[in-house]
């Protein structure tokens, strides 16, 4: 079996056999067992419910935390890409590209169902501003720090590591090799069955409202589940004739089509809605999300008991959803992401998509709230049990109903088969063996018939809530998964500012090609403690006693030479007393350090064969950081005490002289 899958697939053997397997097993037991299988679902939502919750809430806070902290620190000016490579794409265009990318049916699901679910329910007690706060809550920032970390990860270590554009690879870090075998697969399941369930759970939505919408326009008598999933099969089949085809073009014209109408509906809405208001509620918005916004990262309603099954029917649902739409999301956001700086791309991934999520939800929402409570009497509220339906009744409270219903049909119906043909390649590109390899037409086929089957099957055995639940089973371990991701990225980023921040070792100033065997000797033999105690003895001490001899004699300084040779730590130190000031000191003592034990097991490396070398490492008497002399003559070592103790004396006049004069009275206190 696995010999045929390779021949005649891209996939990987074991990714794919296990996610199937996982995938029919379940629909087995959902067709077979249909009430076990909905009771055991419930169980298992209700321990993700009561117990992981915090984790959830945590999680989400420490993903924004961590973007915005390697942003504003020594990380934000590594390039993902060369440091030469510039950005692919023009900053305007890569925006327009990230606006694109926060477009989706979810938007046009909640767009007004959301706002008055919240408006209606307790949490909000009828307080508009507290539900449209709850609403930018859960489509804001910390949704996009999610799919900022897997797009960060993607992206840095395929374009700066040059490792396929995968998701195992950010854990190269942390597994080395082994991303290539068992860890590798394991990483690539589960995010192959969260992704899989995030994608169907979407098309879920829009099959509900498209068949609502249809009903709402007079174009069928009543929405149901068999007219649900004609709208499945009919989108599925598009998505997959396009996947196959491969017209990219055509795609491309779709989605930027589609995102012009989406734009279009929106100012209409603000035009023939309660404009001003709606301006006015922007600026208003923007204030109250970002003001309440850290009180709101934490929060967990431990305190208010009566609100926690609100908390995990929306908050942790929507959490989890975010984890598992971030697969598909980040290889987008990542793939255009190129040549970029990972504090432009912090800034571009948070800050633009969120904005516009803000204005979509106040034009939307609050015009929504806002004719509930002026014309509607309450109808509106009244049918949030049904949010499949809210955008098309909201409509029908605006000039143009008609129109405006049948553009937003074509606008779910195209983000439906866009985000089908996008999730065929993400899905084809997490279970394939080899990132590079062309996936055959048939798996196109296959991924369509297998979200088809398992959308009908699971809407038809408990609707929305049951493709929910698996959403949110699945997506924890990936989560805890992701958690590893960003510790790999945060240490990858951190040897990456050390290797590219290194400077030659100051011993290389001097050097020229007089003594290049017997510095090329001095490299191939790795020093230990012996060395060490020769090089103080035959090299630094008596360069040290040589310049001494020359400052006593002939400028009449007080010069003390201290030599620590037989100590545990032996060294070496010159020093030129001052009556007023820190006195000089230029030390040399012997220090130990690890060797990286991939070096030391390294055939090709055959001069290193000991775990543990000793340098020759200088110290002064400010504290400053010291380096290795190890390969300096006695001229050299002459020559760079004299550059540290010219230093010395240039700082004298300067800073210097106050903080050398403060901490020289507080010694004869």
């Amino acid at each position: 079996m696995t010999s045929l899958i390779r021949q005649k697939s891209s996939f990987n053997p074991v990714v794919i056999s296990a996610t199937l397997l996982f995938v029919l097993s379940l629909l087995a037991a959902t067709l077979l067992l249909p009430e076990g299988t909905q009771n055991f679902l419930n169980t298992a939502k209700e321990a993700v419910f009561r117990n992981f919750s915090w984790f959830y809430i945590l999680t989400f806070s420490v993903f924004l935390l961590f973007l915005i902290l390697v942003s504003l620190g020594n990380f934000g000016s590594i390039k993902l890409g060369t440091d030469e490579e510039e950005p692919e794409f023009s900053f305007m265009s890569w925006l327009a590209m990230l606006f694109a990318a926060g477009m989706g049916v979810g938007l046009m699901f909640f767009g007004v169902a959301e706002p008055l679910s919240h408006y209606a329910s307790p949490i909000s007690q009828g307080d508009a501003q507290s539900a449209m706060l709850h609403t930018f809550f859960h489509w804001g920032v910390h949704a996009w720090s999610v799919y900022g970390i897997i797009a960060l990860a993607l992206a840095y270590f395929g374009f700066r590591y040059k490792l396929p554009l995968a998701l195992r690879s950010c854990f190269y870090p942390l597994l080395k090799d082994k991303i290539n075998g068992g860890f590798g697969d394991a990483i690539d399941v589960m995010a192959l069955v969260a992704t899989l369930f995030g994608i169907i759970t979407t098309l879920g939505f829009g099959a509900a409202q498209m068949s609502s919408g249809l009903q709402q326009i007079g174009w069928i008598a009543e929405s149901n589940f068999g007219l649900q999933i004609v709208v499945i099969i009919a989108v599925m089949s598009l998505a997959v004739i396009s996947a196959v085809s491969g017209v990219g073009k055509g795609v491309k014209i779709l989605s930027e089509t589609n995102l012009v109408l989406a734009g279009l509906l929106m100012l209409f809405v603000l035009a023939t809605g309660p404009t001003l208001y709606l301006l006015a509620a922007f600026s208003d918005n923007l204030g109250f999300y970002f003001s309440h916004l850290v009180q709101m990262s934490f929060k967990t309603y431990v305190y208010e008991p009566d609100n926690t099954g609100w908390f995990s029917g929306w908050t942790i649902l929507y959490w989890a959803w975010w984890c598992s739409w971030a697969p598909f999301v980040g290889l987008f956001i990542a793939r255009i992401s190129r040549g970029r700086t990972v504090r432009e791309f912090v800034f571009g991934v948070l800050a633009v998509p969120s904005l516009f999520c803000v204005l979509w939800f106040t034009v939307f929402g609050n015009s929504a709230i806002w004719i509930d409570t002026h014309e509607a009497g309450g109808a509106l509220a009244a049918m949030t049990g049904s949010p499949e339906t809210l955008l098309f009744a909201f409509l029908d409270y605006l000039p143009l109903s008609s129109i405006s219903s049948v553009i937003a049909l074509v606008i779910i119906a195209l983000f439906f088969i866009t985000s089908a043909d996008s999730g065929i390649y993400v899905l084809n590109n997490i279970a394939s063996r080899d990132k590079s390899l062309a996936a055959p037409k048939w798996q196109a086929v296959m991924w369509g018939v297998l979200m088809s089957a398992v959308a009908i099957v699971l809407l038809g055995s408990g609707g929305l809530g049951v493709l929910q639940t698996m959403t949110l089973i699945t997506a924890l371990p990936f989560a805890m998964l992701m958690l590893l991701m960003a510790f790999s990225l945060w240490k990858a980023l951190d040897a990456d500012k050390k290797y590219f921040s290194a400077k030659v070792t100051p011993t290389s100033i001097f050097w020229t090609g007089e003594r290049w065997k017997e510095r090329l000797e001095q490299m191939m033999n790795h020093s230990q403690e012996g060395d060490i105690r020769s090089f103080l003895k035959y090299t630094a001490l008596p360069a040290m006693r040589e310049l001494s001899g020359v400052m006593s004699s002939q400028y009449g300084l007080s010069v003390q030479i201290n030599a620590m040779l037989e100590q545990v730590e032996p060294s070496v130190e010159l020093v030129i007393e001052k009556a007023t000031v820190r006195n000089f000191v230029y030390g040399i003592k012997s220090v130990e350090h690890e060797v990286a034990s991939q070096l030391v097991e390294e055939d090709h490396l055959p001069h290193i064969r000991k775990t543990q070398t000793y340098l020759p490492m200088t110290y002064f008497s400010d504290g400053r950081n010291g380096y290795d002399v190890r390969y300096m003559s006695r001229e050299e070592l002459i020559a760079d005490i004299l550059k540290q103790y010219e230093r010395y004396l240039s700082l004298l006049g300067n800073v210097g002289q106050e903080m050398m004069a403060h901490e020289q009275s507080e010694l004869a206190e």
